[in-house]
């Protein structure tokens, strides 16, 4: 990972270890097809009803391109959280270019493997005690 300057509203920002399983998680999700990149399409899906886990870049410059997304997750009650590097997320989803956020879908449904969905169901538990 790149030292990069974080931004100050990157809060709750995902430590090392949580960053790797977040990876790996976005990995699976992208290769099953099942992962929307970029504020567009997230915010889209997110209206949409989509439920899921978000991830979004804390190096993100300007801010005001993602700053919505915190308010729009905890709405409608959407775990989410900050990781270091946009371009670390995008090589985890899966393209060359950098990516500013995540959503992974679909991780409950009855076609995902159940090692992933127990994984998912961690992280949740995880993300739900570092963001109070």
């Amino acid at each position: 990972m790149e030292d990069t300057e974080i931004s100050p509203i990157a809060n709750p920002l995902a430590g090392p270890k949580l960053t790797k399983k977040l990876f790996k998680l976005v990995k699976h999700s992208a290769k099953e097809k099942t992962l929307r990149r970029g504020v567009k399409e997230v915010v889209k899906s997110i209206r949409k009803g989509k439920k899921g886990l978000c991830v979004i870049a804390g190096d993100i410059y300007p801010i005001d391109v993602i700053s919505h997304l915190p308010v729009y997750c905890e709405k409608m009650d959407i775990p989410y959280v900050f990781v270091g590097s946009k371009a670390d997320l995008g090589a985890a989803a899966g393209t060359k270019r950098p990516t500013s956020c995540i959503l992974a879908t679909d991780l409950d449904s009855s076609s995902t493997p159940e090692k992933i969905k127990q994984k998912y169901t961690k992280l949740r538990s995880e993300l739900s005690k570092i963001s109070g």
